[in-house]
């Protein structure tokens, strides 16, 4: 498959819409109402079973999804925000709020994703933080180093500003 080039054009979800998936073990796409189709710009063939990082912007720190499946593998949902690349080149900011699902014995079976349009104010505060945790994770040679790097840097702004990552989150 082709890379996308992102082209800078934004997409904004409508205000009482609501992305809505759900992915296997591995991440692959189980489930994608048709809100998501709409605007990851993708037919439900190409959706169904292609991993959820098919839509992953480049300007999405990886550090963020490393911290998203630690929070999820623990059996805990999180919070993010998090920009997202249409098969188009555009982009849509989405706040996300993912859940492990669990079987009746506790056991993690899937995940479920809820998307919606987030408000702006926190979107351009959360802006730099992600550009300088790219920017740390670009200055390694290593892919797996830049990740753990940047891991890192965003552990210490949360320690600077003593507060876990979903307070952070929840706070801009």
């Amino acid at each position: 498959m082709q890379a996308i080039r992102p082209t800078g054009v934004e997409n904004l979800l409508g205000e009482e819409e609501l992305i809505v998936s759900k992915t296997d073990l591995k991440g692959r796409i189980t489930y994608a109402n048709d809100v998501f189709l709409r605007m990851a710009k993708y037919p439900w063939k190409q959706l169904m079973g292609a991993p959820h990082s098919l839509i992953r912007h480049p300007d999405m720190p990886r550090c963020v999804f490393k911290l998203l499946w630690d929070t999820l593998q623990a059996k805990q949902e999180i919070f993010a925000y998090v920009v997202n690349l249409a098969a188009d080149g555009s982009h849509y900011w989405v706040f996300a709020h993912v859940t492990p699902t669990l079987d009746d014995h506790g056991n993690i079976i899937g995940y479920h994703s809820n998307r919606r349009r987030p408000d702006p104010a926190p979107v351009e505060k959360i802006k730099p933080i992600y550009k300088a945790l790219c920017a740390e994770e670009a200055r390694h040679a290593n892919a797996k180093d830049g990740m753990r790097a940047s891991f890192e840097m965003m552990v210490g702004l949360l320690k600077q500003n003593g507060v876990g990552y979903d307070e952070f989150v929840l706070s801009l």
